[in-house]
This record gives structure tokens, sequence and C-alpha cells, in this order.
């Protein structure tokens, strides 16, 4: 195998072609190319691959394969017994694709301890616009008095979804979307859901790090798996009997 470069690959607009993914760097972990566009096609195309944009508003686009990636296998939900207790409260509704650029924008602008600024522009609210109205971009939105107070967004391909963002305006809430996304996905048959970068948030909640190989590996597996794109409705009741098969280990001890 060769060894990583040390510059990124730079794309024209056309053709719509990603050098092989060994060939990213290792220092910043992942980058792969610069350039290309956001249309469906580069984006599709990039996700097939385990790649994903990223990059600042006034910087060309910057396109990822981080390794080892952070991933969620879908059986591997951690939900602690104090959020249960959150949920069974019954305070919150989940839809789905009901308010996809509403969530992108809440992503947008939700203040982050660990950010400065946002990576989601116009141009790239404007791209996975266009994915969500072709049935391959989904929303999943938290509410609370028939308000929008929590929800995540990604992609979705065969049988992977690609976590994107998520925020949250009340406690919770964006752990709740993903519970409320990972019992929908598994009565799907999803297994995993690609996280990308670790975070102390997502570890906590069950994502692990695996090799760029094994993701890859997963990806031509999972994503030529028949699961025609759409708008997607909630089709499950995802607060039981789901939850207890994933309470935290770190509180089994105590009583629900």
């Amino acid at each position: 195998m060769s060894e990583p470069i040390h510059q990124p690959f730079w794309l024209d607009s056309k053709p719509v072609v990603f050098p092989p993914t060994h060939l990213a760097m290792t220092e910043p972990d992942g980058l792969l190319a610069v350039g290309g566009d956001l249309t469906p096609e580069w984006l599709l195309n990039a996700y097939h691959k385990g790649i994903f944009p990223w990059f600042n508003e006034d910087d060309p686009i910057l396109w990822w394969t981080p390794n080892p990636r952070s991933v969620l296998f879908i059986d591997s939900l951690k939900v602690r017994r104090s959020l249960i207790k959150t949920i069974r409260k019954q305070k919150f509704t989940i839809t789905l694709d009901q308010q996809f650029e509403n969530v992108m924008r809440q992503c947008a602008t939700i203040e982050r301890h660990d950010q400065d600024g946002t990576w989601i522009s116009e141009d790239m609210l404007s791209a996975y616009g266009q994915l969500h109205k072709s049935g391959h971009a989904h929303s999943v939105e938290v509410w609370e008095d028939n308000q929008l107070v929590g929800g995540l967004y990604g992609v979705a391909i065969g049988k992977v979804f690609f976590g994107e963002s998520m925020f949250s305006k009340k406690p919770d809430a964006s752990k709740i979307a993903l519970v409320a996304l990972c019992q929908q996905l598994k009565a799907w048959g999803f297994r995993i859901i690609d996280t990308q970068m670790e975070t102390p948030h997502l570890r906590s909640l069950g994502a692990t790090l695996i090799s760029r190989e094994y993701f890859e590996s997963i990806l031509k597996q999972e994503t030529h798996k028949d699961f025609p794109p759409k708008l997607w409705q909630l089709e499950v009741n995802w607060q039981k009997p789901f939850l207890a098969e994933h309470v935290s280990n770190k509180t089994n001890q105590s009583n629900p």
C-alpha cells in the first residue's frame, strides 16, 4: 500500500472522481482533496466512498475520510436511565423530514463550546436541501409544545445513515433525536450510523472508532442494500421496547 501523501489532491468540477481514500493525509487526519463541487452527484459519490465535505464558508471545498472513523453500531447505542426517565415523561414528540431546512439552520446557529463559527454555509444548505428533495438527506425533529427544540440531519444511502450535525435547545433533546432515529433505522434493517469524528458526547452514546478499511468494507455491503430514497415518516413507537435493550452499563445496577 502506498504511503499517505503530504498534500491533498486538487479536483476540478468535472469529472466527478475522487482519489483513492488510502492516499488521504494523516495530518490533518483524513484530508483527501480540495475542490470539486457540492452537486448531488458529487455528494452521493463521496458518501458512497466514506468521504464527506467539511470546510469554513470562505474556504474551498475540503473532502475528508478520517482514519480511524467514528461510527455508532445501532445495537451498541447506550441510553442512560436518566434519559429514559426524560423520555417516559412524554413531553417530547418526534417527526421525520418535516423541517429539514430549519433543522440545518438550527445546527448552523446553535452555540457550541468547542467551535467558533459554522461550516453549514448557504451553499451547504442549498446542496443538502437538494439531497433532501430527492429523498437522500433526512432530518429528525424533536418538539415540545409545538416548538422545535432539538434535532439532527444526515444522508442515507442504502442502509447506512451518515450523520452530519445535531442541535439541542433543551437538555437531552439531541440525544432523544438520536434514540428515535436509531429505533426507526433498526426497524428498517439499518445497523450503522456514521458519526465521522470522535467526540466525548458521541462516545457516551456508544460510538466507537474503527479503521477506515473496516468502515469501507461495511459501506460496500450496506450502501448497496435496497432502500429507495424517499421522504421518511416515523413508523415505530420509538419509546419502547428499544430503550430497555440499550440502557448504559454505567447505570445498570440502579433501579429504573
